[in-house]
């Protein structure tokens, strides 16, 4: 016989959902108003407003706009690094590499705002964020490095250093979203539509993989 859930623990459960639900729509907010108007130009009272939650609210969740800030940088920096669980499952570089790209080239393109906080963060000499950067991005890519070297080393792929191959992927999959007006004039005014947008990932992930000698089998049609 099942047990009643207890009004207390039901109680608890909501509360829980409600601040998930005001933490989601607080970080986003805080990442359109951080993109859009820099740190110095972003407020918290803008980010209430745009969140739809009071001031004083948002004081409960985040105790300081530079916390918040924070916060919307790890966020996007973890989002990244999830992308590359494609290392992870399986030994295959060709495999790896398409499906991270890929993975990038749509984050690009569903979450701009981000890139583009990272991106200023980055330009103003990573002020914020030093630290973040040699605990968590670091090891990341010291670990990635690793199983390319591995790769390389059973003459999988071409003998290329692994951070130069990083630092273009970054470079290319991240430019959709930093400079996402400049190809909206160069494509007569028009955001990419949904095909562009897949044609364009489809040609990144052939022209870098075909760079490090993994062939453009795999994105044949």
């Amino acid at each position: 016989m099942n047990k009643p859930v207890s009004t207390k623990k039901t109680a608890g459960l909501g509360q829980k959902r409600n601040r998930d639900v005001n933490t989601k729509r607080i970080l986003t907010a805080a990442e359109q108003c951080f993109a859009q108007l820099g740190f110095k130009g972003a407020t918290m009272q803008a980010i209430a407003d745009l969140s739809g939650i009071p001031k004083a609210n948002l004081h409960y969740y985040f105790s300081s706009k530079e916390v918040l800030y924070r916060k919307v940088i790890e966020d996007v920096c973890e989002h990244w690094l999830a992308a590359a669980h494609f290392f992870d499952e399986t030994d295959d570089p060709a495999e790896a590499l398409a499906g991270y790209i890929g993975a990038k080239m749509d984050q690009a393109r569903n979450r701009p705002n981000g890139s583009k906080v990272w991106a200023m963060e980055m330009l103003s000499g990573a002020p914020v964020i030093d630290g973040y950067l040699q605990g968590a991005l670091k090891p990341w890519l010291d670990q990635r490095t690793r199983k390319i070297e591995h790769w390389i080393s059973q003459g999988k792929m071409d003998a290329i250093d692994p951070r130069t191959l990083f630092y273009m992927i970054w470079a290319t999959t991240q430019h959709y979203a930093d400079f996402s007006q400049q190809i909206y004039v160069l494509n007569d005014n028009k955001a990419l539509s949904d095909g562009q947008f897949e044609q364009a990932k489809q040609q990144v992930s052939q022209i870098i993989l075909v760079g490090v000698g993994l062939g453009g089998e795999t994105f044949d049609d």
